[in-house]
């Protein structure tokens, strides 16, 4: 059987745009590094710097964050659930607007964003451990100087007012750290 010309040019065509889309869908998947391991986000790297600091950046870190000695003034980078595989966010990452959007989502509200803050986070990406679809909700943390919503987020999970788990992004949902209000 011999196929015309014109559908082996359409074949050819196909089966090169079929090799261009996995091409460019693998470039997506690996943040589009040609090395293959995308840049850490800022909190990642923060949070992948935190074993190199000297001996007095340790003295004042013990110093000024230890639980024992001192009750933190808002929110503080806790590991709740260390099983997830995200790590605490470290506290100079937290910024201060993030206490305020934490306060409202346990009073219920209300909020600067009423359409979009509590509603479901999906969690498409897996980048969270995988519950039942409404587990996770979405708050806007604003970034001074903006007038949009911004990247910045806390994504709870479990209740309303009562999280059992409470993450934050910089970076619109590519990386997340755990903290607890």
């Amino acid at each position: 059987m011999s196929l015309s010309r014109p559908v082996r040019l359409g074949l050819l065509v196909l089966c090169a745009a079929v090799v261009l889309w996995l091409v460019a869908r693998t470039l997506a998947d690996d943040g589009g590094s040609s090395a293959g391991t995308p840049s850490p986000s800022p909190t990642q790297a923060v949070q992948q710097g935190a074993g190199q600091e000297g001996p007095e950046e340790t003295a004042y870190r013990e110093e000024t964050h230890s639980e024992e000695t001192q009750e933190p003034d808002g929110p503080a980078g806790t590991d709740t659930r260390d099983w997830d595989g995200i790590d605490a966010c470290r506290d100079e990452v937290l910024p201060p607007e993030l206490e305020e959007v934490a306060e409202d989502v346990e009073a219920g509200g209300p909020f600067e964003f009423p359409g979009k803050d509590g509603s479901t986070f999906g969690n498409y990406e897996w980048y969270l451990p995988q519950e039942a679809r409404g587990y996770y909700r979405e708050y806007t943390v604003a970034t001074p100087g903006l007038d949009h919503r911004g990247a910045r987020r806390i994504v709870t999970g479990g209740g309303t007012t009562d999280p059992e788990v409470w993450y934050y992004t910089e970076d619109h949902y590519e990386s997340f750290c755990e903290f607890v209000p």
